[in-house]
C-alpha cells in the first residue's frame, strides 16, 4: 500500500498526504510547498508516506 501512497505522491504530492494523515497540518503544509515548487511537495510527500 506504500508503494501505491508513493506513486500518488509523485504525481499529486497532496494527494499523497492526504490518503496518509487526512486534513493534519502535514497536508497544508504540502500544498503550500507545492505551491511554491513542485519539487518540495514531492520530497515532503515522500518524507511523509515513509516516515509512518
Amino acid at each position: 500500500m506504500d508503494l501505491l501512497r508513493i506513486l500518488v505522491a509523485i504525481l499529486l504530492p497532496p494527494l499523497g498526504v492526504f490518503l496518509q494523515v487526512g486534513f493534519a497540518g502535514a497536508f497544508w503544509l504540502n500544498v503550500l510547498l507545492t505551491l511554491l515548487g513542485y519539487l518540495p511537495g514531492i520530497i515532503h510527500a515522500v518524507y511523509i508516506i515513509a516516515r509512518r
